[in-house]
């Protein structure tokens, strides 16, 4: 093996490890989230890999970058809803962010570990929404649409991991 495989193979574990450690908060995950896609896109670069995984994979993290963006520019002006002065649609924004990160979990080329830990992660998402529910939140707080985002983002995970998983299982 040489250096550049050997780089190559550190930057795409190192860069899944931190997509998945991440994930347990999305919110502040997100400090971890953007940087290992980026380290997902570069070791698949390293790699030499075919331009369908490496588009792919730019695609993940461009993704991820514009949710991550859209989620901390809101941060920054006071979030949307509410009292803010933005409509809840502009939570749309950062959907992008949440699809990303799930495609990068389950996309093509990623290692059985991965998608056996993104299958955890996945339930961890479909808890997360029962917590929200079960939390005493403000009566004029609306919790519907994280409840409902977070639980398609934890099935899609799911749905996408078990998938990725068959079709190995299957063969081609």
């Amino acid at each position: 093996m040489n250096q550049r495989e050997r780089w190559s193979k550190v930057l795409l574990t190192v860069g899944y490890i931190a997509m998945l450690l991440g994930a347990i908060d999305p919110m502040e995950g997100s400090l971890l989230i953007l940087p290992g896609s980026g380290l997902v896109a570069l070791g698949t670069f390293l790699a030499k890999s075919e331009r369908r995984l490496l588009n792919y994979r730019v695609l993940v993290f461009v993704l991820i970058a514009a949710g991550v963006g859209a989620m901390w520019g809101f941060s920054e002006v006071g979030d949307f809803g509410g009292k803010s002065g933005l409509s809840m649609w502009w939570g749309m924004l950062v959907l992008p962010y949440l699809l990303g990160w799930s495609m990068g979990m389950w996309g093509p080329g990623s290692p059985r570990w991965l998608l056996i830990l993104g299958l955890a992660v996945g339930l961890w998402y479909l808890t997360l929404p029962v917590m929200v529910i079960v939390a005493k939140t403000p009566p004029n707080v609306p919790t519907i649409v994280p409840v409902i985002v977070l639980g398609l983002t934890g099935l899609l995970t799911i749905g996408g991991c078990i998938g990725r998983l068959r079709s190995r299982t299957l063969g081609p």
